[in-house]
């Protein structure tokens, strides 16, 4: 007979990756063609979500952001990093791995939230979005 405390270990081992599987679902998506899509952390912090999105060199007048229900939705546009100087006018691309163009990510929320209470800041290529719980009246 195997010993329960090893059984409770892996019980809770498989719950744990259960947990990660499901969240991977919810936040992961596909791309619309002709767009990419940039990477997103996600957490639950007391009074609401945070959302902090990947988009280095997208200028701050790029970026739209918009809440529908329990969908946020950031999209915008990227051009291609390129170098601009006289002498440094490229003859032969060697490697281009950043996505450029438009992009777009909706993030599902498990929850509805305050639509018209979020904030967002735009720090160090990283775009932070605060969305508050919705409260109950």
């Amino acid at each position: 007979m195997a010993d329960p405390k090893y059984r409770l270990n892996q019980l809770h081992g498989r719950f744990g990756d259960l947990v990660y599987q499901f969240t991977r679902v919810q936040f992961t998506q596909q791309p619309a063609p002709g767009t990419w899509s940039p990477a997103v952390n996600a957490y639950r912090c007391p009074l609401g979500y945070a959302i902090c999105v990947d988009l280095a060199g997208v200028p701050r007048e790029q970026i739209r952001i918009g809440v529908h229900g329990r969908t946020l939705r950031i999209e915008g546009n990227r051009e291609v990093p390129e170098p601009k100087g006289k002498d440094e006018e490229p003859v032969q691309i060697v490697t281009m791995e950043i996505d450029a163009g438009g992009f777009m990510r909706e993030v599902q929320l498990p929850t509805e939230v305050q639509a018209d209470a979020i904030k967002a800041e735009y720090r160090e290529g990283l775009l932070w979005v605060y969305l508050p719980f919705r409260s109950e009246a």
